[in-house]
């Protein structure tokens, strides 16, 4: 076959369409005609009609489909990576966090840096924990690698700031000792049982 004869190998063989197109108007008053016949169409009054009926619904009848952020929000899954959130323990109120470093090891975008020292009582301490939330990927690597369930994801999702410094605050992220009492805890290893306030006595941690 040749290459001309390879070229036309379909020719005749299609099913072509011819559109019909009207010809471009070349005076001021066709072109107007044109947009005029193209802008008041049929479809353009059901869109307004569409719109105004949901504007009514929307004023008169409170059916709205919006909620009315920040004072509403909407409900999070419990699995949803968000802002991290740092435990406590129930008996003592100190922080779960036993400074072993897995978190600060396995954070793929090397957004955690943590500082341990030793108490008087020869107790290892964290003296400074702090995420840099504007590098976080929120993988979720620190929850899943934490021995202690000591830092889990809350439903916190606003990451806003004026200043990076606040995006790394060790304070922001531990529960609240007057909000101990309800404190959510997550299954998993290291979780309390369901009777752990029954349970609950003042003993030295054991390391």
């Amino acid at each position: 076959m040749s290459l001309e004869q390879f070229k036309n190998r379909n020719v005749g063989r299609q099913n072509y369409r011819m559109l019909d197109i009207a010809k471009t108007p070349e005076t001021g008053w066709g072109k107007f005609r044109q947009a005029l016949s193209r802008t008041l169409k049929g479809e353009l009054f059901v869109g307004l009609a569409v719109t105004f009926g949901i504007m009514v619904r929307t004023l008169f009848r409170g059916e709205t489909h919006t909620i009315r952020y920040p004072l509403e929000k909407i409900p999070i899954s419990a699995r949803y990576r968000a802002i991290h959130e740092m435990k406590r323990l129930l008996e003592s109120g100190n922080y779960r966090c036993i400074g072993c470093g897995l978190c600060e090891k396995i954070c793929p975008s090397s957004c955690i840096t943590m500082e341990t020292a030793y108490d008087e009582n020869q107790r290892k301490e964290v003296s400074e924990y702090t995420i840099n939330f504007g590098r976080c990927i929120f993988c979720g690597y620190c929850a899943e690698v934490c021995p202690e369930l000591a830092i889990v994801h809350g439903g916190r999702y606003e990451t806003s700031s004026e200043q990076r410094a606040s995006f790394s605050l060790f304070e922001d992220m531990l529960t609240p000792i007057d909000k101990l009492t309800s404190q959510k805890e997550y299954p998993g290893f290291g979780a309390t049982s369901s009777n752990a306030d029954e349970n609950i006595k003042k003993t030295p941690l054991a390391y």
